[in-house]
């Protein structure tokens, strides 16, 4: 696998918000989102093997896993890593776009797979794979990267014709500016969790490795 970086950080997303975790950040990604934060990713990286990518997580000592890109479904034997992690008592979270198939991911209650949907704001949203949304379930999460009105309002008609089976994530570009998107979401009784970026609450724009 090409991998950018492992480090141990803090889960800044989703349902493991603040639990220490080892990141994988692997390189490449198939999109070129106009927001995005980790585009020192998209080509650099040096190839590991599954067994010193285990020994490097090992190393770090946290019980959760995050598999993060790039894009890490890109990597043909992420599947592997996630398999060989799950074996070894890991609690694994895969951070994927919307634009990869899930069709090889095992079925773990101790997997999450957090699959964004991108919005027009992103200039990505028409290479989404929304069959993938069937495949979602409870242990699952969606996520919503939103900028304004117009991505706002793409979320709400997605979440309206693709009722998801899993938790339901809007979070503001930038992952701080919470106020407004909280107010729609209250206004609009919709069924979703407005979370923030932690990450950039304790760290702001710094390179998150």
């Amino acid at each position: 696998m090409k991998v950018y970086s492992i480090f141990k950080s803090i889960q800044g997303e989703g349902r493991t918000m603040g639990a220490p975790t080892t990141f994988v950040r692997t390189s490449g990604c198939p999109l070129r989102c106009t927001y995005c934060d980790t585009k020192q990713a998209y080509d650099e990286g040096t190839m590991m093997d599954i067994e010193t990518i285990m020994t490097a997580v090992k190393k770090h000592g946290a019980k959760h896993v995050c598999l993060t890109g790039g894009e890490p479904l890109m990597q043909r034997d992420a599947p592997k890593l996630i398999k060989r992690l799950l074996e070894e008592g890991y609690n694994v979270v895969v951070e994927t776009n919307g634009a990869m198939p899930l069709d090889d991911m095992p079925c773990d209650e101790s997997l999450t797979i957090s699959m964004d949907i991108k919005c027009p704001s992103s200039g990505e949203s028409d290479k989404m794979l929304f069959s993938n949304l069937e495949m979602l379930g409870p242990t699952d999460q969606l996520k919503f990267v939103v900028s304004g009105e117009a991505d706002y309002e793409y979320a709400k008609e997605v979440i309206r014709e693709h009722p998801a089976k899993c938790d339901i994530i809007v979070t503001p570009v930038g992952g701080v500016d919470l106020k407004w998107l909280a107010e729609a979401v209250l206004k609009d009784k919709l069924d979703v969790r407005v979370m923030p970026q932690l990450h950039k609450i304790i760290w702001g724009d710094e390179d998150n490795r």
